[in-house]
């Protein structure tokens, strides 16, 4: 089905779907007011051509199948995304695999990786030149390229550089950068002694990178690929300004709660302005410019440990989806990468070879955020009443840009700054918590009437103009 006749036939599911809850508030004098405010004079960050990313774990590369060019329905779904994209392929089972130049054949393992689940695959999965070769074949057809994680926390460098080798000669172009180790702010009581620090991280990673730039000397390097501490990222910006030019990314991990099952796990607290997040993205931002490289949310997702059913695979999930990567666009993120694989609950994109893939809410919120990719994002100010009505604004071919996100129960008006727009973009659901029915609909020469837009509770609207 060609794109737009596939937003339209969701959208007439989603219209016949709205709850009479929903249609009620339509009607009602809106609780929330407010007026949006545009500086297209402040430039805050222009958005990369390829943020739109993917993470997959990278034992699902044990199956040659999965990343090929005969993967014809995940391919239309990952061009779908994005005309140009980043797949990073790590994860906690990358610390599970094991390169080889043996191509066994046989049945193929992992029809699909789900998140996370270097939790229950214990044993090494091999990676072949074939799965590489597949894998060249698919960002090929995909137009995408990738980043890839290197075994450094259960591995030797020296299959580290062995599996370096092949993947640069075969990947190529493709290849953006080599990440080695995944998380290693986590490998302390794991794969460390409890007396492991980020200094011991550092001695590790220049002996692993000395010996893949002797296999590779033209490697490029990302890093430090950290969970949630921010001393490694700042430490890493620090080390590899003065001692490894090669070093192109600055990449970290970012996930809004968890893990899945807690308590303090729920819709309410994903749906609110998480500070940590506010607070971290700044201090990559910063590290980034002192390292003098562009800065990658390379992993993440709403909640770690596979996502929270009822959560994480819902409309609410969708609308944070949106948000968040506008956040990170606006401070000038060079990109993101949105965790998945699998049937894991906040995939992006769910499903196998075995029985097809299909979009998951999240999907629908990267593809409204990825209109604002290639844009010169502007300073916007909205004030009317409750955090969770949020705005962004921006210019791409001459055109305005305005995006409204209204995350609570009540509908929201705000005056607007246009009158007319030549395209306007609805995200929405039947209810909150929906997992089906959530699409995003389009209408052309759409008028604001009397200069102010209705925003429907839990719903999102792209205006362009």
């Amino acid at each position: 089905m060609k794109r737009r006749e596939f937003l339209r036939s969701a959208g007439s599911v989603a219209a016949a779907c709205l709850a009479p809850r929903l249609l009620a508030a339509l009607d009602a004098t809106p609780a929330l007011q407010g007026t949006l405010t545009v500086d297209p004079s402040t430039v805050l960050a222009t958005v990369p051509l390829d943020f739109i990313g993917l993470s997959y774990e990278s034992a699902q590369l044990a199956n040659a199948e999965f990343f090929a060019a005969e993967n014809t329905a995940l391919i239309a779904l990952f061009r779908e995304l994005g005309k140009q994209g980043v797949l990073r392929l790590g994860g906690g089972t990358s610390e599970f695999t094991v390169f080889t130049t043996d191509e066994a054949g046989g049945t193929a393992p992992f029809d699909a990786v789900g998140p996370d689940t270097s939790k229950n695959i214990k044993t090494d999965t091999a990676i072949t030149p074939g799965s590489l070769r597949n894998l060249r074949a698919f960002l090929d057809a995909t137009n995408w390229r990738c980043l890839y994680g290197l075994n450094l926390g259960r591995g030797t460098t020296e299959r580290a550089a062995e599996e370096a080798f092949h993947a640069q000669k075969i990947l190529g172009p493709r290849l953006i950068a080599f990440q080695l180790g995944n998380e290693p702010d986590a490998w302390r009581n794991r794969y460390r002694p409890a007396t492991w620090t980020y200094a011991d991280y550092w001695k590790e990673w220049l002996a692993a990178r000395s010996m893949v730039l002797a296999r590779v000397p033209q490697a490029k390097f990302a890093g430090p690929d950290a969970s949630d501490k921010m001393a490694y990222v700042t430490g890493f910006a620090e080390d590899v300004k003065k001692n490894a030019p090669e070093v192109v990314l600055l990449t970290s991990h970012y996930y809004a709660m968890g893990p899945a099952g807690a308590k303090d796990v729920t819709m309410e607290r994903l749906l609110r302005l998480d500070p940590k997040l506010e607070r971290d993205l700044k201090i990559a931002m910063e590290a980034a410019r002192v390292a003098g490289v562009p800065y990658r949310m390379c992993e993440g997702n709403s909640c770690w440990n596979g996502g929270q059913e009822g959560v994480s695979d819902t409309l609410a999930s969708a609308l944070w989806v949106v948000d968040m990567m506008l956040n990170f666009a606006a401070l000038g993120c060079a990109g993101m990468n949105l965790h998945g694989g699998g049937n894991g609950f906040y995939t992006p994109i769910a499903g196998s070879l075995a029985k097809g893939f299909v979009r998951r809410p999240e999907f629908f919120g990267m593809e409204l955020a990825k209109e604002f990719v290639g844009a010169t994002m502007v300073r916007s100010t909205l004030e009317c009443g409750s955090e969770m009505v949020r705005a962004y604004a921006g210019e791409k071919d001459g055109e305005r840009l305005s995006m409204v996100i209204n995350k609570t129960e009540e509908s929201a008006t705000v005056r607007m700054p246009m009158r007319r727009v030549k395209e306007q973009w609805l995200l929405s659901g039947p209810a909150i918590d929906a997992k089906e029915g959530i699409a995003i609909t389009r209408n052309h020469g759409h008028k604001i009437k009397d200069g102010v837009l209705l925003v429907r509770p839990h719903s999102a609207v792209l205006m362009k103009g």
